[in-house]
């Protein structure tokens, strides 16, 4: 039996730290998997916001969330078209610091009939990420999943590592999750702030 992928990883790490009724963001919307795990997870007294900046992305997610099962236990959801790095700006100011978790899966929108080349980009994602952490309340908790091994997510990576890396403990505590045979294998930071 092998370990989980760091999808799941974070999914667990996630789940155990949600409460029903949370605030949660998707800040990289892409086929709207994460977004309906949110949603099942805060369930219906919650709400999840979600991010991309394809209009394919939207649509997939809306898709996937309108088309769920037991959609009366979903929490209700505000999808954006824009940056992730927007997101400070458009959660209404009331609910800063009262996010339960934000998930983010860098990289590109994994389907067939989109650019790939449409990526995420460091700037963005260092000012969405640091946002983020502002954004979540006590004990909530900041997923990052990276992808070296495509041309740009390996600055990314290394930027983001290097961002968490150096958050103050009295900020938060960041951990990693990673196979360390393949330098190009996706890996999770975690981050839990205090």
């Amino acid at each position: 039996m092998g370990f989980i992928s760091v999808l799941s990883c974070a999914h667990q790490w996630i789940a155990a730290r949600l409460r029903s009724g949370d605030y949660a963001i998707d800040a990289t919307l892409g086929t709207g998997s994460d977004a309906l795990f949110l949603a099942q997870t805060v369930g219906a007294k919650g709400h999840v916001y979600g991010f991309d900046i394809q209009e394919e992305a939207i649509r997939l997610s809306s898709a996937k969330l309108n088309n769920a099962a037991n959609m009366d236990k979903l929490a209700p959801f505000s999808l954006f078209c824009c940056s992730h790095a927007d997101m400070k700006e458009i959660i209404p100011t009331d609910k800063h610091g009262q996010i339960g978790a934000v998930m983010f899966n860098l990289g590109y929108l994994p389907v067939e009939h989109v650019d790939h080349s449409v990526i995420t980009e460091t700037s963005s994602t260092i000012t969405a990420v640091t946002a983020a952490l502002e954004l979540l309340r006590p004990k909530g908790i900041l997923t990052v999943v990276l992808y070296p091994g495509h041309q740009g997510g390996d600055e990314e990576a290394t930027s983001v590592s290097k961002w968490a890396s150096q958050l103050p403990t009295s900020v938060g505590q960041a951990v990693i999750y990673r196979q360390l045979q393949r330098e190009t294998s996706p890996y999770l930071i975690a981050i839990e702030k205090k």
